[in-house]
């Protein structure tokens, strides 16, 4: 669920977000974040879109390294097989763990800024019903 939402999350990033110099010198306003230093939505934005391919990259990389060692798979004595089974087991919920909190991160710094791109592009062009004189 968690690499779904951040995959539709950046697909709507790279989608409305048309001109990211709009992004240079603007700051996140999220409440109750701490400061990233001196980084810009612009810097975000380019971050999070190195990022992705690297997430797709890995995932496709997992999947291939799971399918490979399936094959090469020895046999072993059943308890020994049972507690490996089991510290498998017990590392990859640690690993998924922790992927899905950067992902849900990943997610929601998209979203903020995908938002704040569009609270921009009101802010500069001036709404529909308005005269623009």
């Amino acid at each position: 669920m968690a690499m779904e939402q951040y995959f539709s999350a950046t697909q709507k990033m790279e989608q409305e977000v048309m001109f990211p110099s709009l992004l240079r010198g603007v700051f996140p306003q999220e409440k109750g974040s701490a400061p990233e230093g001196n980084t810009d939505l612009y810097e975000r934005y380019q971050l999070l879109k190195a990022i992705k391919p690297m997430v797709e990259k890995g995932l496709a990389s997992v999947t291939d390294q799971s399918q490979s060692s399936a094959d090469t798979d020895t046999n072993s004595s059943s308890d020994d097989s049972d507690t490996m089974d089991a510290e498998l087991e017990e590392r990859l919920s640690h690993h998924l763990a922790g992927l899905q909190q950067v992902l849900t991160h990943l997610t929601r710094d998209t979203n903020a800024l995908t938002r704040r791109y569009s609270q921009i592009l009101e802010q500069i062009s001036p709404s529909e019903g308005q005269p623009s004189w």
